[in-house]
């Protein structure tokens, strides 16, 4: 009986740091991710939940970090909320707004930049999110979605082509 206390004691530990480590970049990537700030703070209980249930299997995992591990949850419970809503248009400056400020952690003049990438298809948009708001690897990004590391190349420079066009108007500089 104590060996099962001090185990739960450990789990409870351990998920405890997960959710002071990850919960305020889990909620920005699900915010970028959604749109919306009551639905990405759904998404990142949901993402701490299904972590707590499947803590199991993180253990039983060789090698994968527990950022990756959490992201890719995450991306599963964003990628779901996607699918079973209604399409509906959002008003991104507003949502922008409703985000509390230590959310948001972007200055003014970079609104117009993380509008765009919200903005981005789905597909471009995660390996956005991953690679330079979650500062994970190529390989971990590819982990996390499930993809070639090439898969993952190919996107982020298809990203960044369409996000250089939409801060430029169109125009080439040199």
């Amino acid at each position: 009986m104590n060996n099962t206390v001090a185990t739960e004691t450990v789990k409870e530990q351990r998920f405890m740091e997960w959710m002071k480590t990850y919960g305020d970049v889990i909620l920005r990537t699900c915010f970028v991710y959604l749109s919306n700030v009551h639905d990405a703070e759904d998404a990142m209980q949901d993402t701490f939940l299904k972590a707590w249930k499947a803590m199991e299997q993180f253990e039983k995992r060789n090698g994968s970090s527990e950022k990756t591990w959490l992201m890719k949850i995450a991306m599963n419970v964003c990628r779901d909320y996607r699918r079973s809503k209604w399409f509906r248009k959002v008003d991104l400056k507003k949502a922008l707004k409703d985000l509390p400020g230590r959310y948001l952690l972007v200055e003014d003049e970079d609104m117009t930049l993380t509008m765009d990438v919200m903005r981005l298809p789905e597909k471009l948009k995660q390996v956005v999110l991953l690679y330079y708001y979650q500062e994970l690897t190529i390989r971990e990004i590819a982990e996390v979605l499930g993809i070639a590391p090439s898969t993952v190349h190919h996107r982020l420079k298809q990203a960044e082509e369409r996000l250089k066009t939409d801060i430029t108007g169109g125009k080439v500089y040199e």
